[in-house]
């Protein structure tokens, strides 16, 4: 695991560059768990097809990753990492103050958050406003005040709602499915009341706290970045619901279902389309100064961005990520395995 953090001096960085290869001769990848399994299968299928060894993938969190992938240049830092979330303006600044200055950025397609329970009970169908009230730790009052978290079951928001205790598995502040589905589906609902959109306008700092903060009194329950434990604890507790990307719920459609939101389903074509209100954009990093030095790297980006891996009718359509467009396709591989710098 890559879990120190490395101060890259410029003579570090020279003596790097002047060598002909790094004594690791194996790929390393790390960062979201979400990007784990589409990862996992090309890495796979490039050590069965290639002459190089199976590159090594470990599921960190998206943050988590980006914290090692940023530490520096050198064999003991991730060549890659994974992403469910695009890289921040902080974190290229802290690459680049450990000598990680130039970054291939790789968008490989779309996913859905879903909040998911068992199917053995009732599937739920629930609005962004909903499930913002549900989760939110203070929620905004019509007079235009907040308060805290009031409510424990679900008819208490909305009598449609299943009367049931509010329990809901998540990811942790390091992943990048937990950025998501702040940023889509919390401040989605959050913003539907009128007195918070003005807030945005006049008080961005108080918006982002009130629309993007989740409660902390056991209703929310961090579930740790493994998104397959938190479809075995639904299965354990048919009362829970748990928020996982799309691919975790197609491999488990026996025994989890997705829930409605805003009346729309959480299924391929309708994530594909954008019609699904909770969806966002996968990613990985290539730390472009390991290309050439750890043997593989160009031909496992190759790989990737294959029609036969990320295309429409790919394997790794059948693992759950749902494919950009073929001219997004054909512009993203030709930037990618062109080895094109990331541009904010």
């Amino acid at each position: 695991m890559f879990t120190k953090t490395l101060c890259v001096s410029a003579i570090a960085l020279a003596t790097a560059a002047a060598a002909p290869a790094f004594a690791r001769d194996q790929i390393n990848i790390v960062g979201s768990s979400t990007v784990f399994p589409f990862s996992t299968t090309v890495a796979e299928r490039f050590g069965k097809s290639t002459e190089f060894k199976t590159p090594v993938v470990e599921s960190t969190g998206s943050g988590g990753g980006l914290k090692l992938f940023c530490s520096g240049v050198g064999e003991d830092t991730p060549d890659i990492t994974n992403a469910s979330r695009r890289i921040k303006e902080s974190e290229v600044k802290t690459c680049a103050e450990n000598g990680v200055t130039e970054i291939v950025e790789a968008k490989i397609g779309f996913d859905g958050i879903v909040l998911a329970n068992s199917k053995e009970s009732g599937q739920m169908s629930i609005t962004l406003g909903d499930l913002y009230m549900a989760l939110a730790k203070d929620v905004p009052m019509e007079d235009g005040t907040t308060k805290a978290n009031p409510y424990t079951m679900w008819n208490e928001i909305n009598p449609e709602l299943p009367a049931v205790k509010i329990e809901v598995l998540g990811p942790p502040p390091t992943s990048g499915t937990r950025d998501a589905f702040v940023e889509l589906a919390m401040e989605g609902g959050c913003k539907a009341v009128d007195w918070v959109k003005e807030l945005k306008k006049s008080d961005g700092s108080a918006y982002k706290a009130l629309c993007h903060t989740i409660r902390e009194d056991g209703a929310f329950i961090e579930a740790g970045e493994n998104d397959n434990l938190i479809v075995q604890k639904l299965q354990a507790n048919p009362a829970a619901f748990g928020i996982f990307g799309f691919s975790f719920l197609e491999q488990n459609s026996d025994t989890v279902q997705g829930s409605l939101i805003d009346g729309v389903a959480p299924e391929f074509e309708l994530i594909a389309e954008g019609e699904y209100p909770v969806s966002r954009s996968l990613y990985f990093y290539v730390k472009k100064a390991h290309v050439g030095m750890v043997p593989g790297i160009e031909e496992y980006l190759a790989e990737f961005t294959s029609e036969d891996a990320w295309g429409s009718e790919g394997y790794l359509a059948d693992k759950g990520l749902i494919p950009m467009t073929d001219d997004e396709r054909a512009e993203g591989a030709k930037a990618i395995t062109g080895l094109m710098n990331l541009s904010m």
